[in-house]
């Protein structure tokens, strides 16, 4: 079944014999995957990117990116707009395009990014203002993004802030932070939430004419104009006013989708396929058949059918019709909640709640009521409400009609209460509630939007009139069983009980007897869950004794301690319910102005616009995927491991080779060269180390023939031992990678006998996924002599590809050319693997060309991510918060292989001590070997784990002796590091005072708070790495090409790089261009890694020029009122060179293990943020109220404030989704990674970002070691994200000590909801852990 990304990005080519298939009501869809044309049986046009179904026309539309191919993430996002046969009107929709089903669309318009605007034209509002609020880093989520605002704003022109959110909520963005992406979006809403002193013309943080607090000048965009939007094709309106009855069928190579025009067609279809899914939305059925492989020969599609939209209304109730979407469902129910009274409308209220979270905005669009209910999923969000709701179901067959109420036996699935196979679901009825009923829904999940729930529960409660004995009571939860659970029962055991707290005690006590969860069940986290079932009720008790306490309901008893506390129940109550609050992501950012003596023309120090912002705004931006096929171009799949650890016994390779389209298995065997390194092979040899190892990979004609090859590879293992997947095990068995790393200074054993106290504990902090938005790519063109290759692949190290591939196919490296163009997110993640793929890829480079696109599951699967650590710290101090003495051993989880995992332990160790001046140091560090993937480079390279445990042994010291512990341990004076480098800590004090002075002006009532210093050193470890050249071109026309050594990874190097060429050239911007890396134009290249891609090309690009310059020299001086151009013509004609090699010898570093000393770093990036967090201890959900954040960076003199304060609040953003949403990857017993896409691995969303989020740079100061005084800030924020952390873990400490409970407790990194909820230990977790046991957080 073919999606619409599909169709957008490579087409689909209609049989020949369409016309015929017309008359005969059969279409037969043959997908391809970049073919030049699009042929659909409807007749019409084409305009822009509107695709409308109805004639040729040419694709090659590459704006919509394919990211996770499970609607999670909405790089595919697209709009689709249709008339509304009720409404008659026309709706516009946004949608995930790789889950929307090219059958559905007839007489739909679907519009893509290419049809908003376009460089080549004219830009829309939308994608101009994105681009220059800097919103765009990498580009790859950006069409995505907007598609969703260009939707929002086609059908609100003036949104709401919380409308902006809603419409975005479905977006992920890796790079940015979110922030400015919502900056750009403001720009169109109604009101503002921006500074409240502007009014008076006057901002809050102006402190100077040197301080400048904006990046962007709003009044040089331009305006909105509605009236020039594209209108809705005549011909589909023509075709919605008279719509076409015939059954259409579509006939797929595996799958025949059949589309009734009546309802009466539909039902006689259901006699003739009873097992025949009905699909709307394609929002369960699409995720299932790609991750779980669930296949139906046909498929029903209703969408025509307009009874199965019909909303109606009666004094009763409210009757919707199944087809409705979720979307459509949430503004009907919107509509009755403005007309109703209150009492009539608790149903409908406890929907909304969860429909403003219940996934994305794009799949609530798609999703469709009926299929919501009917799919029944255990975790289902409006189903336990909707129960408790007493809705009743309206069914549909051809012998008629029937109602069935949707309680405990529909959802559990029994036959005698469900659908018979040939009924359909028509309409569901949603009775009013009545006076003295309340209804409230709950939800817990791991992120506040577009995450499934952990536990979901409805609530409903009759009181008998005038008092608050219980007449009626039900209650259901998600999540807690294979399906909605009724506590039928609990309820009729409550019944004639009064409202107050002995029944709250005795409901909890049956609840928990009766929604019983084995200890192993599906999905684990049986204590959180419990817990959350007494907590939401509890929650409901709360807000119903309000409700009962309004004037005109009842006194209540004198008594009940919740009665008597209303701030308390309220305080929870409000926290039970938060809302998606407009105003986040507003910052306030203080920056140094350029010099007032500086060009105008000189852009150093500029928030200069990212050179690619207006292409990955209209989705021009190419990446390796959107490279056009080329002739006979073939498709690689990879074949991997399922086995942890054991010998390949055999390889059945026969099946998979007969085949259609399959051209070739390549094997271990076929590799010309070396296979790798001996303990690192490319493919697999004799036996494997993990699930993911790559043992073979599929040559075919097109992508599904090479999975479906992948599927028929039959491999024979035999298990060996032992089987190692945690530090754990591996500790156990000495299992690691490399010899143990240590740095120690002063007397540790004596400084621990002389201090007052000493305190011991453990830290955790898990992996981390990569996610960068582009997968793995690698298009592999053998040339036709001399074998020569053109490698197009995402990575952040050329020169290594080429390398890795020189030896694979063992011929010299001169003979292959890498291109990178740009990448869609790397963070250490495409240093190594993009080898791997690129060699693999090359290896039958007698083939026609061959690229492989490795899909997210599969990416998750190999590639490995951040190395979980372990670590045990003992430390002394004195009384008064004066550590002297402290010991920390770490162990790292490698993975199956050595990879960077010694590197990673080596940074860990000397990067450790962080910003704490402490005389007697002891650090270790293993790399421990396990039946995992390898973990490999991730953004920090250690600093974010080892630093964690660093700034715990701190907290834990200060929750001895008070929170000045951080300052007074603090380097204060010009010093050595503990492996002896010198460096003044001055900026450090300075970003920790201007920190300090912030926060006393701008006071909040804080639940939990954190401040954490930083110091994080720069660059490799070793002199060769900080090398770097750029080769520079002046054409006879006076235009400029620079090219480097560094990749665009969304960081913007590009961008500074023509920065700095423009300043030394004295040249616009605008007379320069670069084109893309490649091993051909600079060799030798370095990782763009370890935050110096600029420092050290930017000193490459600034030589180029200077050489440039000063052979120019001698005419400028005799015709200083020349121009650039005429400059240029006369030095050719006195054949003067205008081609000039630069080059950067590099840092001197280097470091001594066996000494522990060195100088392994060229300079250090101060920091500090601070956050503030309120956190709700009956669910561990955190910023439910409010958050804030403050960070003070020293950039010294940045090179353009908007990307590096984009680096900044992106690296923030990331490393606080280490710290607290992105769970570590779960694997099971086996070693099968279960996470393997955004269903299972949350990033921080849009909701996510701080309400108030103020990043500063310090005030400029001079360094002479880099270009211009500038510092390298892309990987610095991340542990500043751990601000957030250690805030929730205050209001945890907090809510402890209320408790009597101890305040030490392990530290466990993430803080998910889970963690925090156990760790805010009460009476409900007592109820629900047997044996009691304290969790720790």
């Amino acid at each position: 079944m073919s999606s619409v990304t599909q169709l957008i990005r490579y087409g689909v080519a209609f049989t020949d014999t369409w016309r015929q298939a017309t008359d005969s009501s059969d279409l037969h869809l043959t997908p391809q995957r970049k073919p030049s044309w699009l042929e659909t049986p409807w007749g019409g046009h084409y305009h822009g990117g509107n695709l409308f179904l109805d004639r040729p026309f040419p694709v090659r539309l590459t704006g919509t990116k394919y990211a996770c191919g499970r609607g999670g993430c909405g790089a595919c996002t697209v709009m689709v707009s249709k008339h509304d046969p009720v409404s008659r009107k026309i709706r516009h929709f946004s949608v995930t395009a790789c889950l929307v089903p090219i059958c559905s669309l007839y007489g739909a318009a679907v519009t893509t990014v290419e049809g908003v605007g376009s460089i080549k034209t004219r830009l829309h509002p939308v994608q101009e203002r994105i681009a220059k609020s800097h919103g765009t880093q990498c580009g790859f989520c950006t069409p995505g993004m907007v598609m969703s605002m260009y939707t929002l704003l086609r059908n609100h022109p003036q949104p709401s802030e919380e409308q902006l959110m809603e419409a975005l909520g479905g977006n992920l963005c890796r790079c940015t932070g979110y922030r400015p992406i919502l900056e750009s979006g403001r720009t169109f809403c109604a009101e503002s939430s921006g500074c409240q002193q502007k009014g008076r013309g006057k901002c809050c943080l102006d402190q100077g004419e040197n301080i400048c607090t904006e990046l962007f000048a709003k009044d040089e965009f331009q305006p909105l104009d509605p009236t020039q939007e594209l209108i809705f094709p005549p011909e589909l309106l023509r075709m919605a006013e008279n719509p076409e009855k015939r059954t259409l069928t579509f006939h797929g190579e595996r799958v025949t989708w059949i589309s009734p025009g009546t309802l009466k067609d539909l039902l006689e279809l259901k006699v003739k396929h009873p097992d025949a899914p009905l699909i709307l939305g394609n929002t369960s059925l699409g995720p299932a058949k790609k991750s779980q492989g669930h296949f139906h020969p046909v498929l029903l599609s209703p969408a025509r059918i307009s009874e199965l939209s019909m909303v109606s209304t009666t004094s009763e109730g409210l009757t919707i019709g199944a087809g409705c979407s979720l979307a459509q469902v949430k503004d009907i129910l919107a509509g009755r909640v403005s007309e109703l009274p209150e009492e009539k409308t608790q149903t409908y209220r406890a929907l909304l709640k969860h429909l403003k979270r219940l996934a994305g905005q794009q799949i609530r669009n798609m999703a469709s009521l009926g299929g919501h209910i009917m799919s029944r999923h255990c975790y289902s969000d409006l189903n336990p409400v909707l129960a408790v709701g007493n809705t009743a179901l309206n069914l549909m067959s051809k012998e008629g009609t029937r109602q069935i109420p949707l309680d405990r036996d529909f959802l559990a699935g029994l036959a005698s209460a469900d659908l018979k196979p040939e009924e359909i679901l028509e309409s569901v009825y949603i009775p009013h509630s009545q006076r003295w009923e309340f209804v409230s829904a709950f939800r817990q999940a791991q992120c506040q939007q577009n995450a499934l729930a952990d536990v979901t529960a409805g609530m409903r409660v009759l009181f008998q009139e005038g008092t608050d004995t219980i007449e009626d009571l039900s209650l259901a939860y998600g999540g807690v069983g294979d399906a909605t659970i009724s506590a039928q029962k609990s309820c009729q055991q409550l019944l004639g009980r009064h409202w107050n707290e002995p029944m709250l005690d005795e409901a909890c006590r049956l609840l928990l007897d009766e929604v019983s969860l084995p200890g192993g069940a599906p999905g684990g986290s049986v204590e959180f869950k419990r817990t959350l079932v007494v907590s939401f009720f509890f929650k409901f008790y709360l807000e119903v004794l309000q409700e009962l306490k309004k004037p005109g309901k009842l006194l209540l008893p004198e008594g009940d301690r919740w009665s008597l506390h209303p701030e308390s129940g309220g305080s929870v109550i409000g926290q039970a319910t938060p809302e998606i609050k407009g105003s986040q992501g507003i910052s306030r950012l203080p920056l140094q102005s350029v010099d007032s003596h500086q060009a105008l023309q000189d852009p150093v120090g500029r928030p200069i616009m990212h050179l690619s912002g207006l292409k990955h705004a209209t989705g021009e931006a190419i990446f390796c995927d959107d490279i056009p096929t080329v002739d006979k171009e073939l498709f690689m799949a990879l074949v991997t491991s399922t086995r942890a650890h054991a010998k390949i016994i055999s390889v059945d390779l026969s099946k998979a080779l007969e085949l259609p389209g399959v051209v070739d298995v390549i094997t271990a065997e076929d590799i010309p060269g070396t296979n790798g390194a001996e303990d690192d092979r490319l493919l697999a040899v004799d036996k494997v180390l993990c699930v993911g190892q790559i043992v073979c990979a599929v040559v075919a004609e097109t992508e599904a023939q090479a999975k479906r090859a992948v599927e028929e590879t039959k491999i024979a293992y035999e298990d060996l031992e032992p089987v190692i997947f945690t530090i754990e095990d591996a500790i156990k068995h000495s299992s690691f990678l490399c010899p143990e790393k240590k740095l120690e200074q002063g007397n540790v054993e004596k400084a621990f006998e002389e201090v007052d106290q000493i305190v011991e504990g453990e830290v955790h902090v898990g992996g981390q996924e990569h996610f960068y938005m582009e997968t793995q790519r690698v298009l592999v063109i053998p040339k036709t002599e001399d074998k020569e290759l053109d490698i197009y692949v995402s990575t952040q190290d050329p020169a290594h590809v080429q390398k890795t591939v020189s030896s694979t196919l063992d011929i010299p490296i001169n003979r292959i050319t890498c291109h990178v163009k740009r990448v869609g997110g790397g963070f250490g993640g495409k240093v190594g693997r993009p080898a791997v793929l690129g060699a693999i890829a090359a290896v039958g480079n007698w083939l026609p060309h061959s690229s492989c696109l490795l899909d997210r599951e599969d990416d998750m699967l190999i590639t490995g991510g951040r190395h979980p650590l372990f670590g045990k710290y003992k430390v002394g101090f004195m009384n008064s918060g004066r550590i002297r003495a402290l010991d920390i051993e770490c162990f790292i989880n490698g993975g199956c292989t050595l990879d960077d995992s010694e590197l990673v332990t080596e940074f860990l160790i000397l990067k450790m001590e962080n910003a704490y001046k402490i005389h007697n140091l002891r650090f270790r560090g293993r790399a421990c070997m396990t039946n995992l993937p390898s973990n490999t480079a991730f953004r920090g390279f250690g600093f974010p784990q080892g630093t964690l445990v660093t700034e715990s042994c701190i907290t834990a010291v200060a929750a001895k002796c008070g929170p000045s512990v951080r300052e007074k341990n603090m380097y204060k004076t010009v010093d050595k590091t503990i492996y002896k480098q010198a460096f003044n800590p001055e900026p450090l004090i300075r970003c920790w005072n201007e920190l300090a002075e912030f926060n006393k002006k701008n006071y909040w009532r804080k639940r939990g708070l954190a401040v954490v210093p930083m110091k994080f050193s720069v660059g490799f470890a070793a002199t060769s790495f900080h090398q770097a050249a750029a080769l520079v071109h002046i054409y006879t026309d006076g235009s400029v090409l620079v090219t480097h050594g560094g990749n665009e990874l969304g960081q913007g190097i590009h961008t500074k790089m023509l920065q700095v060429a423009s300043r030394e050239l004295k040249v616009p911007t605008s007379h320069m261009h670069i084109c893309e890396t490649s091993t051909a134009t600079v060799p030798n290249t370095i990782a763009t890694a370890a935050s110096i891609g600029s420092d050290v090309n930017g000193r490459a690009v600034q030589n180029a020029c200077q050489i440039l310059l000063k052979r120019l020299e001698p005419i400028i001086k005799k015709n200083p009122e020349g121009t650039w151009e005429d400059w240029i013509e006369a030095a050719f004609e006195q054949r003067i060179s205008l081609s000039a090699t630069g080059y950067f010898r590099g840092y001197e570093a280097f470091m001594d293990w066996e000494k522990g000393e060195g100088d392994p770093f060229p300079y250090y990036v101060y920091g500090a943020a601070s956050s503030e967090v309120e956190v709700d201890c009956l669910t561990g959900a955190h910023k439910v109220k409010k958050i804030r954040t403050d960070i003070v960076m020293d950039a010294c003199c940045s090179l353009n404030p908007a990307i590096d304060i984009g680096q900044i609040e992106g690296s923030f953003t990331q490393g606080m989704g280490l710290y607290t949403t992105e769970e570590e990857l779960k694997y099971s017993p086996e070693g099968v990674l279960y996470s393997r896409g955004p269903d299972d691995y949350k990033i921080p969303t849009i909701t996510d970002v701080p309400e108030e989020f103020n990043v500063s740079l310090l005030p400029s100061s001079q360094t002479p070691l880099t270009i211009y005084s500038s510092k390298g800030l892309g990987e610095s924020g991340m542990f500043l994200g751990s601000s957030v952390f250690f805030a929730i873990a205050d209001a945890v400490a907090t809510a402890r000590r209320e408790r009597d409970i101890a305040e030490d407790f392990t530290v466990r990194s993430p803080a998910t909801p889970e963690r925090v909820r156990m760790a805010c230990a009460d009476r409900f977790t007592e109820m629900s852990l047997s044996p009691p046991w304290a969790p720790p957080f």
